[in-house]
């Protein structure tokens, strides 16, 4: 490791206010990337894998964290329309605070998920997607297909206008446009997408735009939410929260569990959004993404900025991992103070009221509120119900709009745009469009969709079944490529590890689920103890051990590997490094 003069190093690890509060948007630095060297094969830099260099340059100076917020913002907003308002207050109806533990691990194990998808952007400036490049081309269009097949359907678009719809009195008016005739519902869903897609064409910086619009709208639900918990006076159902995360292991029948894996994805964002993670914190200008470029409006008008196909990485002076410490302990109190507290803090509001409202109630999210709870808690209470959720789910379809569109974006353009020549923001444009038009000929079909809330279970399974292998991907990435002083620690890798067997066995729970009942092949049937399943539910088990073995045996070998090969790096292997 290179050394700096210690007295050197004042004031060149944390920025300035004045520098710091280029952060309010989004930062870029212009860098002469054709010009700069290119980093060694050693084990002080990352490694290549299958594709080119990296480009040398020294971290950035760290902000502070009132300059930051805003990246872990916008996936709030993604899981409070899902998972906090409609899937775990319906479990919890449904099975009692005992399903709680599973709330309460999902929202800290995705915390650790989410942190690890930036920690490859934070040390090369690249999104997750390239980083998957490098490893195959397999990958990020894998998950691209899985992606559209979880979020194509405008599920909580159609949720958001049934929910309104019905708090105004329109829930079955019926409108004949051009002929053809709709459920005022469907057409309400209609102008909220129009209206997300109009957002983005407010400024050339899209991002920008969307970090704003997503925290007004998360202040919105979460300051409502906070009142309508107070109004209904749930306090006391919170003395079961102890007790619900002391009940670990209890899981819901069969006939649950696609709700259930959908809560573990949704206990968070979940799934394609949970990558998204990256690129946000790459727009914002974390770390090393502030030397790449912000994606803009090309309708607008205004220069483009590079997003360069090869990242950077910096030396490991004194100097740089001080920075990177800094980065990296601010990057995670980001995530930490906005994203899971604020998750269990609504979440765990919305479920009591459940509980005390709603026990036993059935298994539809909008129907649970509209039809069990509204009616029992006066016209103030109904209220703040139906606005809750409203903003709630429009909040969750706008971040998804955006998650799919700048996700699947990045891999359109690195697995073929960039070398066809196309604009990566014409193509993000052109996704945006077409995206936002595929919902509205969804919701003006005659395809009845006037339970909204199927789609969102089929959607939600999709995700955590996907969590199950980028999960393990993202893990091996980082503590194979990344060299000693910015991969994971002991700690972290071992959560990761569960994290990993977590998803994955739920994942072939559902699986033989959905194999033996909905397909009719009792033969995968799987039992949670695993030696009760059919044969080919031991099949299921068998390849869910295997990759869990693979992804062991890879990662500890990598992290013995580069052990000592900076030297004195500073790191101490707990949950912060």
């Amino acid at each position: 490791m290179s050394e700096d003069d210690p007295a050197d190093l004042e004031g060149t690890v944390y920025m300035s206010d004045e520098e710091g509060r280029e952060y309010h948007g989004s930062s870029y630095m212009p860098t002469a990337y054709d010009n700069l060297d290119i980093a060694p094969e050693t084990d002080e830099f990352p490694d290549r894998g299958r594709s080119g260099g990296y480009r040398l340059l020294d971290l950035p100076r760290v902000p502070k964290l009132s300059h930051v917020l805003g990246p872990s913002a916008i996936m709030l907003g993604a899981s409070l329309g899902s998972g906090e308002t409609l899937f775990w207050p319906v479990l919890i109806a449904q099975h009692g605070w005992s399903l709680y533990w599973a709330f309460f691990v999902g929202v800290l194990l995705q915390f650790f998920i989410n942190t690890e998808i930036q920690r490859w952007t934070l040390a090369t400036g690249e999104s997750i997607f390239r980083a998957f490049e490098r490893l195959h081309t397999f990958w990020p269009a894998f998950f691209l297909l899985l992606g559209f097949i979880s979020l194509g359907w405008p599920g909580w678009a159609a949720s958001a206008a049934k929910v309104g719809a019905i708090g105004v009195g329109f829930e079955e008016l019926r409108l004949s446009i051009l002929g053809v005739e709709l459920v005022a519902w469907r057409l309400f869903g209609i102008a909220l997408m129009i209206l997300i897609w109009l957002t983005y064409q407010l400024t050339p910086l899209m991002y920008n735009v969307v970090e704003r619009i997503q925290m007004v709208l998360v202040t919105i639900a979460s300051l409502v939410a906070v009142a309508l918990f107070v109004a209904l006076g749930s306090v006391n159902e919170l003395a079961n929260v102890p007790g619900g995360i002391a009940s670990i292991g209890a899981i819901p029948p069969g006939g649950d569990l696609a709700i259930f894996l959908g809560g573990l994805a949704y206990a968070g964002a979940g799934g394609y959004l949970n990558l998204s993670q990256s690129l946000w914190v790459r727009e914002k200008g974390y770390a090393m993404g502030r030397y790449q470029g912000r994606i803009k409006n090309p309708v607008v008008g205004d220069e483009p900025e590079p997003v360069h196909k090869d990242g950077f990485t910096f030396p490991p002076t004194v100097r740089n991992i001080r920075r990177w410490q800094g980065w990296w302990r601010l990057a995670q109190l980001e995530h930490l103070l906005t994203f899971v507290v604020g998750l269990i803090v609504v979440a765990t509001m919305m479920m009591a009221i459940a509980a005390e409202y709603a026990s036993g109630a059935a298994t539809d999210g909008v129907v649970m509120w509209a039809d069990t709870i509204v009616p029992q808690v006066g016209a103030v209470g109904g209220g703040l119900i139906f606005t809750t959720l409203f903003v709630s789910l429009l909040t969750t379809e706008y971040a998804i709009v955006e998650s799919f569109v700048r996700n699947s974006a990045d891999v359109v353009y690195e697995l073929y745009g960039r070398s066809a020549g196309w604009s990566l923001p014409r193509i993000f444009w052109t996704l945006l469009t077409v995206f936002v038009a595929w919902g509205i000929a969804i919701l003006a079909s005659p395809i009845p969709i006037d339970q909204p809330f199927g789609l969102l279970v089929v959607a939600a399974a999709m995700s955590g079944i996907m969590m199950w292998p980028y999960t393990a991907l993202v893990l091996v990435l980082n503590v194979r490529e990344l060299p000693e002083h910015t991969q994971p620690g002991w700690a972290r890798t071992i959560t990761l590890l569960l994290g990993t067997g977590f998803f994955g066995y739920f994942s072939v729970l559902l699986v033989g689920e959905i194999l033996s009942s909905t397909v009719g092949l009792p033969v995968f049937q799987t039992d949670p103890a695993v030696l009760g399943s059919g044969y080919g539910g031991l099949l299921l088990y068998g390849v869910f051990g295997l990759v869990q073995a693979t992804t062991v045996f890879l990662s500890i070998r990598a992290k013995r590997d580069k052990r000592g090969t900076i030297g004195d790096v500073g790191q101490e292997g707990g949950y912060f490094d």
